[in-house]
């Protein structure tokens, strides 16, 4: 025997018979089918529109959100001056900064800018550097990686 689309059936309990409303007063859904008496919402359509006043006033009384916020970490801005902190032939990353607390634990960039002066010789790998910052570097005998 070959089992065919027609022949399948639900399991026992799967499908459940929808509740019939509006006939008559001895089914227990009579009268007013449910809806209980009188008012918006025993209306046919009734609903719809308070759910959309609830909604509306919700929405208006959200502030708005002005500006804009961008997804990119901000670098955290470092002078040339205060790299005075490290000693001279030493390799200034973003863990280092961290340590000496010149840039915040959170961070995810930092840029190295030309304000104050540099006297030793320092290698800084993997930070961004401005055209200024870039020449003080450069004059005091240090490198860019």
């Amino acid at each position: 025997m070959t089992l065919s689309l027609s022949e399948l059936k639900g399991a026992r309990g799967a499908r459940r018979q929808p509740k019939r409303v509006g006939r008559g007063n001895a089914s227990g859904k009579g009268t007013t089918a449910g809806k209980g008496t009188k008012g918006q919402r025993a209306r046919t359509g009734g609903r719809n529109r308070i759910t959309l006043l609830g909604i509306r006033r919700l929405v208006m009384s959200t502030p708005k959100l002005r500006g804009f916020k961008s997804q990119y970490p901000q670098a955290a801005a470092v002078n040339v001056g205060q790299l005075a902190a490290f000693g001279p032939g030493v390799t200034v990353d973003l863990r280092a900064l961290k340590a000496k607390g010149l840039v915040p634990s959170p961070a995810k960039r930092a840029k190295i800018l030309g304000g104050g002066e540099l006297k030793k010789k320092i290698v800084i790998a993997g930070l961004e550097v401005s055209a200024s910052a870039k020449a003080k570097i450069e004059a005091a005998g240090g490198t860019i990686r």
